[in-house]
C-alpha cells in the first residue's frame, strides 16, 4: 500500500460471478463508502464495504 491508500482505508469491493473481487473505490470515511455503495447497488451487482488498512512493519 502506498501513502494515498493509507489516507483511504475504506474500500468498496465488487464480487464478480467468476469468484474474483475487484476494488471499485477507496474512501476516507465509512459513511462515504456506505453512501457510494448504495448508489452502486442501484445499477446492479454485489458490493461490500471493508476496512482495508494494513499495518506497516519497519
Amino acid at each position: 500500500m502506498n501513502y494515498r491508500d493509507d489516507l483511504r482505508p475504506w474500500a468498496i469491493f465488487r464480487y464478480l460471478s467468476t469468484g474474483e473481487n475487484v476494488c471499485v473505490a477507496r474512501l476516507r470515511t465509512r459513511t462515504d463508502a456506505d453512501a457510494y455503495t448504495s448508489l452502486l447497488r442501484q445499477g446492479g451487482g454485489s458490493f461490500e464495504v471493508v476496512f482495508d488498512q494494513q499495518v506497516r512493519v519497519n
